[in-house]
Parts: C-alpha cells; structure tokens; sequence
C-alpha cells in the first residue's frame, strides 16, 4: 500500500558536506518505504535538481523539485559584516513548470548577487518571483521561527502573513519538525498557532540530512570534515540528537500523533507539484549567416569554397564523394549551425594569432578540414566520419578544442561578448563555464575521516598507502577485497575499523564544487531557462548542472582547452622570426623532414608534445618513426593496456616479426599498424568488412563494447556472428575476430584524435630538430613557473650543448629570449620574470626604466630609477635580483655579497632622489639632460663573496635550477656506473620497486612517529632532472640519521610509492611517486675520482630462480674486456638477511655487460663499487 507521507524537506550530498544522502541511494530508500513522491530542498543550490529528476521517474517516485533558499535580513544586495551575516531558511518547491524556471532564477541571483556567506535571496525576490511557488516556514533557521525564539509573537504571525499573501492562498505552510529538541517543542505550539489564526495548512518534515540513523555518526563526521575540526571538539557544529534521517510513514505518525492532518498534507503538496522537465535539443544562437541563406546553405558555400582552396582546385572523386556524404548527413541531424559557430571560434583565433587545434573525433570530418575548423585531412589519414557524426545515433557531435593556455581566456571572452552581450545580469547571461564536484574518493576519504576522529595521521597513512593507485578510482569495498594487509587492519584493529567503516559510508560523496576544466556552455535563450548558475572563484559565470545533465538538456557544449604545447609552439616560431626573419607556419611544415625524423630516431624527445616521457623516448628510438602515422600509432598505443602491443609493432614494422592479419580481408585495415588493432576507427572498419555493419551501425557497436554490459554484447555478438554468416565467414573465425575486436574497442584510440596530437608532436619535435636553441628557448618560457619542468629544460640544453646564460638586469626580457654569442652561436637568456620573488609588475616597470633611460650603470643607479617609482620594484625585489646574479655583469659588480653590503646606501640615495623629485628641486643636469636622472655616487665594500655553494644555493632557490654549474655534474660517472635511477624516471616504475637514486639533499624535515615515538624524517632529493619527497622511517633512520644533512650530496636505496594525482585534469597522467628509503649513503668528490675505478662488480640474483647461474656465467665469460675487468661478486637476499660471495670470474663493466645482465634480472641487478 503506497504510503499517505511525503518527505518535503530533504538534503543530499549536494548540501555540501552536510547533507550525507547520495542521490540514488535517496531515492530507492523513498521507494522501498512505496513513497509516492520525495522532495530535493538542498541548501541554497539546485546542483542536484535534475538528475534527482531523473533517478525518480526511473524508480517510479514522482519528483518534488525544490530549494531550502536562504533569505537576507534586510536586501540581498547588503553585505554589511554582523548586520547581514545571517541569513533566514525557506524552503520553496515548484509546483509546475513557471514556478521550476522560477526557482532556476531565484538560485541564480542568490548565487550570482546576493552571496554574503550563503547564496542570499530577499522577499522583494520572492515576490517577483512567487509564481508557481509553494513555500514553507522551513526548519528552526527561519525568520518565523527566529522571532518565536525571541519572544516576538507578532513579528512571527507578521511574517507568516506576509508570505501567505506572496504565495497565494494555499501555497504557503506550515512546516512542524520534532528531533526531540526543546526548541522545537517551543516553536511547535506558536507555529500551530499561527496556522489557526491565518488558516494556514500544516505540514510535518524531518529535515532529512543522512539516509539512516546508523549513519549519523558518518554524517558527524562529514560535519567535522566540512568546518575543520574533530569530534573531540566541544565547540564545534553538531546535530544535537540522531534523528534527522529518512523516516517512514509510521515513525512520522509517531511523532505527530496528535497532528495527523500534517502528515496528510504532505500528500497534498505532492498532489499539487507536477514539473515535467523537458530533455532534448535547445535552440542553437546564431552565428553570423549572410542574409538570405540558410545555415546549410551557407556552410555548404564555405564546404565549396575549402574544397577548391585545400585541393588547389582538383579534388579527387574520393574527396568530392565524401563532401556530399557528410553535407547530406550534417543537414538531415540538423548540425549545420553547430558547425558553423564552431567555425566562428576558430575564425577569431586564427585571426588573432592564436595557436589552436582540434582534439578527438571532429577531426574526421572533411567539413571541418575544408572550414578550417581542422587542419588534419581526413580523406588522407583515413579518418571516419561516423566518429564524429553518427546517423544512426543522432546527437549533438563534441567538438573539443585546443588553444595557447595562455590566451585560452581570450577565446572565452570572445565568445561571451559574441553570444552573451547583457552577462552581468544573471537573469540574460548566455555563456557559462560548466561545474564538476570533487569527490571522496578512497583515500581523501580515510585522511579527512582519521583527521576528524583524530586520529594519528601516521597510523591513517599506513593504511592509505594499502589503497592501490592503480586503476584511477579504486574504492575501498575494492582494496578490502584484493589487499590482505588492509583486510587483516580492517580485521585485527578496532580503530582501523572504525575509520575503515565510517569512510566507507562517505566514500564518493561531493565534497567541493570546482570549474570544469574546459567545458563551455553557450545558449540561445538565457541560460536561466535551463539552469541554475552560481559564480566561479574568479568571479565567472559557472552552471549549477554538471556537464551530462546540460548535454541531456540538449545545451550547447564546447570544450574550449588550454595546451601548454600550442603555447611553446607560438613562443618558438616568434623566437625564429626574431632571430632568423623567418615566419614559419607550423600547419605547412613539410612532413618528411629528415632532421625531425633523426631526432626522433635518437629519441631525442624531451619537450616534444607526447613523446617526452623516459619509456615513450626509448620506444620511439626503437621505432625509428618515418611519417605521422607512425607517431599517430605510438600516441594511441602509448597507455595502460595497449602498452603491451607495442613491442610487436615496432618489430612487425623493422621485419623483425612477420605481420598477420586475423582474416585476409582485413589487410587494408590493418597494414597502416602493421597487423595491430590500434585504433576505434579500425574496429568500426572490421565490423563492416566482416559483418557487412554500416559504420554508424559499427559505431554502436563500439560503444557497446566499451561500456562491458553483458546483455548487451551477447545481442551484438549475435548480430555480429549473423552479419558474417551472411557474408560466408566462418562462426568460428567470426567469434576469433569479436573476441580480438571486444577488448580493443574499451582501450582503443579515436584515430582522429592520434593523428592531431601526432601532427603537433610532429611539429614540436620540427622545430627542436631545426630550431634547437629558439625552441628549447619557448620550452623554458612556458616552463617558467614550473621548477620541476626547467630542471629537465636545463639538463637537455646541456646535453645540446646549448649555453644557458644568467639573468642580466640590462639584457634580460621578461621571459627566455635567444641572444646571439660572439663566436656566432645562440644562446638562452634567462628571463627576469623567472626569477621567483621577481613579479610581473617589477618586471615592467624595470623594462620600462631601461627603454627609457638606457642600460643601468650601477646597482644605485638601478635603485634611483626603479624604487618608490609606480610600479613593484621594491627592496625586497632588489635583494632578490642581486642574490640571482642580475648585477653580475655591471663592472664591479660580481661580488653579490658585497652589493648586499652596498644596497642600504643605494636604497637611501634613492629615497632623496624621489624625494627631491616631489619637492621639485631640479639639478642643472635634469634641467638640460631631461630623461636622465643625476645619480650618487655609492661605493661598493670590499668583502669576500659569498662562498661558492652557498651562491649555487641562492641561485637553486630563486631560479629554480643551478645555471652556472651543477653540483652534482662530478658525481655523474658516478651515477652512471652504479646505474642509478634518474628522479625523471620515476613515475614509470611501478609501485613498491626497489630503486637507487641518487642527488643532493635540498630539504630535511625531522618528525617523531605518533605511533612509536621516535623520530623519523622527511627530506628532498634533487638530481639534475627532477626532484622527489623521500620518507625514511624510525628503524632506518636511526641507522642513517648521521648521513641526511642539507646539501649533502648521497645514493639514497628505498623503494616507490605512488600517490594518486589531486586534479583529474592533470597534463601528466603518471602517478606521483615518492620513496620509502632504507639506506642513505654520503658520497664526496673524493670519493668519486676513487670510484672511477671499479674495483669489483656485483650481482644481484634472486635465490627462487637458481637457473640464472648459468646465464650469469656464460654473459661473465662473454664481457672479459681489454685489461679493464673486475672481480665479480654475487649478492643474494634471503629472510633479510645479505649473503655475498666472491666469484673466480672477471668481466668489464660496460653498458652492453649490464643490459645483457638486466635483460635477464630485471633492472638494477648490476652494478659496480
């Protein structure tokens, strides 16, 4: 029997860290109670309105769509501190469609305008937007029950009055809660009371917060979690009893025994709220079409004009055929103004200068080739359209595309002001960027609930650590399952299961709004029509509804995405015109240049777009790429899965490994990638071969593929087996063929998509192989605020033999500029914008004193032109330039310490220079010299400089890298010989491997371990490619602690441990890693000239695979050298425990002896000591 109580008044995890409720959870619970209809009132927001929307009608539960609104004391437009701080709760549904898209607009001004705290609305507000509203007094946080709660009776039956008549007789109620609070009680008796004097209808809620009553204590904690602070706090927020989850029906008329009819009325709302919210495809604004043509029209005109233009006016009958294709199936989907707006996007780029490129399947379309949307030819590389465009599966195509991030906002702002004149109203405002939620995932989770049960966050990380990051999004149900050591903490520890448990019940829930990081949204009507919005941190438009929601809405999405690469394109093709004069066009490159194509082959690819990582620069010097295609293969096959074909193409590709095809007919599908299934586009092309699908039909089998759902592939098995059946092909070979197809289809690249980002890595590693030092000069402007990235830039121009020149406060530019050398090289010049402390503002304002007044003399000169002018030259940024080197190159002036010394002097001298400025008192020489300001003369002390490394030091901190010599450049032979692990190589390891790095200690932080109590530390390894955090834990570090000192230089053997990435749309997909240290070994320059010459080699074996000896033996005896050879020892682990014995054999330790021995071992089985 379906129950006669609505629950109104509820909150799900959209109540940001306070209401626990995931929304399908929600709205099972309120199905299995036979609940005829729920309520979604979540605070101040609507983030969850639609899909609630949707998990309701699909569960059979009719949805009330709604808002717990907050409403200003006094106008939502006043923000004075303490008078409008607080703010009153009403909760508002919508009974029909006029009162949804009233709702929609009344959250938007709340978020947009009257947020002070809470997104604020006011009665002014209210009243203008009431129609199709019913409102309720809400919870003890309101204006009726605030003034109860203060003695004022009158002010409480005013209010209720008042509302009553905004709403319209029967719209506005009553609302009665009872959590066993006495102010509820309180409140309770004048609220019915107020309802019998204005004949207002009753309602009772239980303002739902968590599903449950077990779940109160999670939501405890996710209160804790949310304000910062832990369930031992006495003074924290907290819900005073456990009562605030989904009741039934009989625990309702429990409570309100005694008002049976306010149980009722709770029906009778439901009665009245019937909202259908309508899905599909929402007008398109208009870009600018002549007059008197249709949007088809003229995108087939601009198609025509492409075509003639792109094939030199003779395109093939291929060409001419698959124009007319896609033109028919553009016009019957009805896409021909998405087209054409896109088309605008790219237009304005192009027209300013900006670098931009298409991503993904759009690329496959010759109408967007032939529009210059794309510069990829689809005819050429064989790209399918039905990727892009699918007939049989009409809907909106994703066009994604890529610009310089850093003018990305000026694409965006383009756009806004194109299609959204009046944006500063929130009720006009046509362009909005996209919201996403971050979630609690797995070991965010278990972090903030051990930091809210205070808990010793050791003890939290232990467990952490057990959580895999691999694959992205594993949960904690998942690691109890496949981890035993969790499962015997989960198991043996009362406190791990306790944290264990009530993360588990929080786990996936939103935890914070962000910004989508590309998507945009761009309406016909205002936006308000469909969506709420809210305003983004840096001021910005942002949509209440996720990306999903807005696509099903049928809202026009674009995904406009900053690539740093573009960026690095631009900067390097302005640094050849400076330098050379020539304007290269990155998109007429010649694709068969052979420098490229011998850098490739070298696997010279640092800073190449996707090719730069250490395991992708070995495959690609093992490939020895000769087209696009080629590096189209290697950016497709380059991932978790596909990764393990690669060996076979690149030997398939040398002849090493003969190439076959599953069945013969597939040999002009495959041939590209020799024999290899590497893209989506060819599973859709086997599909049609061997089963006679249509492409659009193929495509959806595609998809089925990828998503796994098992009805579904054994109907698209069966049709498939029918399909080549029917075109004589074998079941047997047919179900061989889908079987090889199926996993594919889930990894597979969109080939569109290769190809673009093979042609920009094409067009970078151009650049690098012709252009070395311009290029390598825009990599590190664009890396300029990224340490870690300059390393790598500073350790390849050295491998270059590129010279990296200091920073020169009278030839540096803001950014890294090619300078020309005496002998007629070019060189790097460091940019003073690089330099940290050093801020844009200083930088302008010295460029601009230099172009005005010429080269600076002398460090007083430079202080008198620069400080206590408009501008943010500062003392601080004087000291900061100093200590970098900027002064080195003024005459007598390299002795950093000694302008140290000196500036106090010059700082003075400038003060009285500005100071006689502003009193007017003119020197003879600013009278006849008027650009020139008469400067004091300050001596520069005579003291020692700064020792040697403590000036590397400064030049490590304020540069980000050591520019005029490396200190660890002596150890290099070192490292090498030792094999040690480079810190760039890193993130390719996987977890918990045993690794040697070596490198300088730049940081060392001591700790005592909460769980043992003794001490522990925390410090930075630096080598001459990266960084990396190390941990050594109490029982190590005791052993090593003499050895970790700052600035040491030392090997360091531990093991990896990765670490999730915090932000989804991290350039880098590689985890973070970090090392468990174990040994800490102290290395000086003495011992170094010692260790070049090896005295013995040593052998690492594995005591499980005795069979090795004979291997070890026999590749000793093939490596015995030309006087060079050591003695070699074999060192076994067993039970922890080191064994080591001497060998009768001799070898020389060359690269050819150590591959062949790792070959077989594994990686760092051998080295020398």
């Amino acid at each position: 029997m379906s129950s006669s109580f609505v629950h109104v008044h509820c909150h799900s995890e959209y109540s940001l860290l306070d209401g626990a409720n995931r929304l399908s959870a929600l709205v099972q619970r309120a199905a299995e109670l036979e609940m005829p209809a729920l309520a979604l009132t979540d605070h101040g927001v609507m983030y969850g309105v639609a899909d609630f929307y949707e998990r309701c009608k699909a569960a059979g539960v009719k949805p009330i769509l709604g808002v717990e609104a907050y409403v200003a004391p006094r106008r939502y437009t006043d923000k004075q501190p303490k008078l409008d701080q607080a703010a009153y709760h009403m909760v508002l549904l919508a009974r029909n469609l006029q009162g949804y898209k009233n709702l929609l607009k009344l959250t938007s001004i709340a978020a947009l305008e009257g947020f002070y705290y809470k997104p604020r609305i006011d009665r002014d507000l209210i009243q203008r937007y009431s129609e199709g509203l019913i409102g309720t007094s809400a919870c003890l946080g309101s204006e009726i029950c605030t003034a109860i709660l203060s003695k004022d009776y009158k002010r409480a039956l005013d209010t209720a009055a008042y509302y009553k008549d905004v709403f319209g007789d029967g719209n506005f109620y009553i609302e009665l809660q009872n959590h066993s609070l006495p102010e509820q009680i309180e409140c309770n008796e004048h609220l019915l009371k107020i309802a019998r004097q204005l004949r207002l209808p009753v309602i009772c809620s239980n303002d739902v917060h968590y599903l449950s009553k077990q779940d109160a204590d999670a939501h405890d904690i996710l209160l804790c979690i949310g304000t910062g602070s832990t369930v031992n706090d006495p003074d924290r927020l907290r819900y005073a009893t456990q009562e605030f989850y989904l009741k039934s029906e009989q625990e309702m008329r429990a409570l309100f025994a005694d008002y049976q009819e306010a149980v009722e009325n709770t029906l009778g709302i439901a009665e009245k709220c019937n909202v259908e919210l309508e899905f599909g495809r929402c007008p398109l604004p208009c870009p600018d079409i002549p007059p008197g043509l249709t949007p088809h029209q003229y995108l087939t005109q601009l198609a025509e004009e492409g075509l003639r233009q792109r094939y030199n006016g003779n395109p093939s009958e291929k060409v001419i055929a698959r124009l007319r294709y896609e033109l028919d199936i553009i016009e019957r989907t009805g896409f021909s103004q998405y087209i054409l707006i896109v088309r605008d996007f790219a237009r304005f780029a192009a027209q300013k200068g900006i670098f931009f490129g298409v991503r993904g399947s759009a690329a496959g379309s010759l109408v967007s080739y032939l529009i210059g949307i794309t510069d990829v030819d689809p005819v050429e590389y064989g790209l399918t359209f039905e990727r892009f465009l699918n007939p049989e599966r009409v809907q909106m195509p994703d066009v994604d595309m890529d610009f310089e991030d850093a003018r990305r906002a000026e694409v965006i702002e383009y756009v806004t002001k194109k299609y959204s004149p009046h944006q500063d109203d929130p009720t006009q405002a046509r362009v909005a960027q996209i919201i996403t939620f971050g979630t609690l995932q797995a070991r965010a989770v278990l972090r903030d609930a051990g930091r809210a049960l205070g808990m010793p966050m050791a003890d939290v990380e232990r467990l952490c650590k057990m959580i895999p990051t691999h694959p992205i999004g594993i949960t904690i149900d998942k690691t109890l399952e496949i981890n035993q050591e969790f499962r015997n903490a989960y198991v043996r520890d009362p406190q791990a299961k306790k944290l264990i448990d009530t993360a588990r019940r929080l786990e996936g829930i939103a935890r914070h709004a962000s910004v989508h990081a590309a998507g945009v949204i761009i309406s016909h009507e205002p936006l308000v029509e469909y969506t709420p919005l809210t305003r983004s941190a840096d001021g910005g438009c942002v949509t209440q509804y996720v990306a999903s929601t807005l696509e099903k809405i049928g809202l026009l999405k674009m995904d406009f995405l900053g690539l740093i690469n573009l960026s690095i394109l631009a900067q390097a093709v302005r640094n050849v015109e400076q330098t050379t004069g020539k304007k290269i066009d990155v998109r007429k490159l010649p694709l068969d240049d052979p420098k490229t194509f011998e850098l490739l082959a070298r696997g010279e690819t640092v800073g190449v777009f996707q090719l730069e990582s250490p395991q992708m620069r070995r495959y690609i010097a093992e490939l020895k790429p000769s087209s696009v295609r080629d590096l189209a293969a290697m950016v497709a096959l380059y991932r978790p899965g596909p990764m393990a074909h690669i060996p076979r193409f690149i030997r398939c590709k040398h002849g090493l490994e003969k190439i076959e095809y599953p069945h013969p007919w597939l040999e002009d599908i495959l041939k590209e990638t020799y024999g290899v299934i590497v893209y989506q586009d060819q599973v859709m092309q086997i599909a049609q071969v061997i089963a006679g699908y249509t492409l659009g039909q193929a495509d959806i089998l595609r998809r089925a593929m990828g998503k796994k759902k098992k009805e579904e592939m054994v109907k698209q098995r069966a049709n498939f087996l029918a399909g080549a059946k029917a075109k004589g092909v074998p079941e047997k070979k047919a179900n061989e063929i889908f079987d090889l197809m199926e996993p594919f289809a889930g990894y597979a690249f969109n080939k569109a998509h290769a190809v673009c980002y093979a042609m920009v890595a094409y067009q970078t590693a151009y650049l690098k192989a012709n252009y070395p030092v311009e290029y390598m000069a825009a990599l590190m402007a664009c890396f300029s605020e990224k340490s870690d990235k300059l390393v790598t830039c500073m350790e390849e121009c050295r491998r270059m033999g590129i010279t990296v020149l200091p920073p020169d406060i009278n030839v540096s530019q803001a950014d890294f500029t090619v300078e020309p050398l005496p002998n007629g090289a070019k060189a790097i010049r460091f940019g003073l914008s690089a330099i940290k402390n050093v801020g844009r503002a200083a930088v302008e304002a010295i460029l601009k004193a230099r172009q005005e007044g010429g080269p600076f003399t002398s460090l007083v000169d430079f202080c008198c032109r620069t400080l206590g002018n408009e501008g943010g030259v500062s003392r601080s940024t004087v000291e900061t330039l100093i200590l970098a080197g900027a002064f080195a190159n003024l005459p007598k002036h390299s002795n950093r310490h000694a302008l140290m010394e000196a500036l106090d002097a010059c700082c003075q001298a400038a003060a009285r220079v500005q100071r006689d400025k502003k009193l007017g008192q003119a020197s003879l020489a600013d009278i006849f010299l008027s650009n020139e300001t008469t400067v004091e003369e300050v001596t520069i002390p005579d003291v020692p400089d700064y020792p040697s490394l403590q000036l590397l030091g400064y030049e490590r901190e304020l540069l980000g890298l050591y520019i005029s010599e490396h200190p660890l450049q002596a150890f290099q032979e070192t490292f090498r010989r030792r094999r040690v692990t480079s810190i760039a190589d890193l993130p390719d390891l996987p977890d918990k491997q045993e690794v040697l790095i070596g490198g300088i200690v730049t940081s060392v932080k001591l700790f005592t371990s909460k769980k043992s109590g003794e001490p522990m530390a925390f410090f930075t390894l630096e080598d001459m490619t990266g960084s990396v955090s190390c941990t050594i834990f109490p029982t190590a570090f005791a052993a090593q602690r003499q050895n970790l000192e700052k600035d040491r230089v030392v090997l360091v053997r531990g093991r990896t441990s990765h670490r999730e990435r915090v932000r989804d749309d991290d350039e880098d997909d590689r985890p973070i890693v970090e090392i468990l240290a174990e040994e800490i070994s102290p290395l000086t320059e003495s011992m170094v000239s010692a260790a070049h010459k090896a005295n013995r080699i040593v052998v690492r074996l594995d005591p499980n695979r005795p069979e090795t000896l004979r291997f070890v033996r026999d590749t000793i005896e093939q490596h015995r050298g030309n006087g060079n050879a050591c003695p070699v020892y074999l060192r076994i682990n067993r039970r922890d425990k080191t064994y080591e014995m001497r060998t009768e054999l001799l070898a020389e330790y060359t690269d050819d002896f150590r591959q062949a021995v790792e070959h077989f071992l594994g990686r760092q089985a051998v080295w020398v000591e």
